[in-house]
């Protein structure tokens, strides 16, 4: 059998050294992903493309930049909040498959993943007197839910949809979530979630003659 010189050897343990460090780690390190794509199934469901939604907001899809974004608590609270991108989603998140039904008939099935809103709720501490909770848009858009639905129904305040971060159409950074309503309580672009006392608030669509239950028949 032939032998190498301890020269050579060593020269070649020096090689398989490097190759290992520097080379192997490369192999091994799941690459990302330049296009993320949506998941299209959940669980056996077939889900909605998230970015194939029709856009019908009253001022057009709205841009918001996240430097010098902040989400604020107010109205019927002891503690107002204003909350960066980053503590808005610093707590416990979530995921519900939920169906959007848009009042013009289309649907969209969707997995959406986000913070609950009434985890936000309670670190603002509602007054006792609190019973509806009225979320604004960067669009000048409002619509309200009462407060009691929005505990029982665990609706989530979504960052992604579909295992992506929410698309700009769809109302990024934060949309409402509003499960068993039609499409108009689904705010999006939201900036601010109000308490109020005021059992029978109307939004935008409502004070044109929607329905303040926007129930699904």
């Amino acid at each position: 059998m032939a032998c190498l010189p301890p020269t050579r050897l060593r020269v070649t343990t020096w090689v398989l050294v490097v190759l290992i460090v520097f080379l192997v780690p490369g192999c091994l390190r799941k690459p990302t992903p330049l296009d993320p794509r949506e998941i299209t199934e959940y669980q056996g469901v077939r889900l909605t493309p998230a970015t194939s939604l029709r856009e019908n907001s009253i001022g057009g899809v709205q841009s918001i930049a996240l430097e010098g974004y902040t989400l604020t608590i107010r109205g019927a609270v002891k503690s107002p909040l204003a909350l960066s991108y980053d503590e808005v989603l610093d707590r416990q998140l979530y995921q519900k498959l939920v169906t959007l039904n848009c009042v013009e008939g289309w649907k969209a099935v969707i997995l959406w993943e986000g913070v609950l809103i009434r985890d936000l709720l309670d670190a603002a501490q509602p007054q006792p007197d609190a019973v509806t909770v009225i979320f604004h848009a960067h669009d000048g858009y409002t619509t309200s839910l009462p407060l009691a639905t929005v505990r029982s129904k665990d609706l989530l305040l979504a960052h992604k949809a579909n295992d992506n971060v929410l698309p700009e159409r769809l109302g990024f950074p934060f949309i409402v979530v509003a499960e068993d309503k039609l499409g108009y309580k689904w705010a999006r672009w939201v900036t601010a979630i109000e308490l109020s006392n005021d059992a029978g608030y109307k939004g935008f669509w409502e004070q044109r003659g929607y329905s303040n239950e926007a129930s699904i028949k």
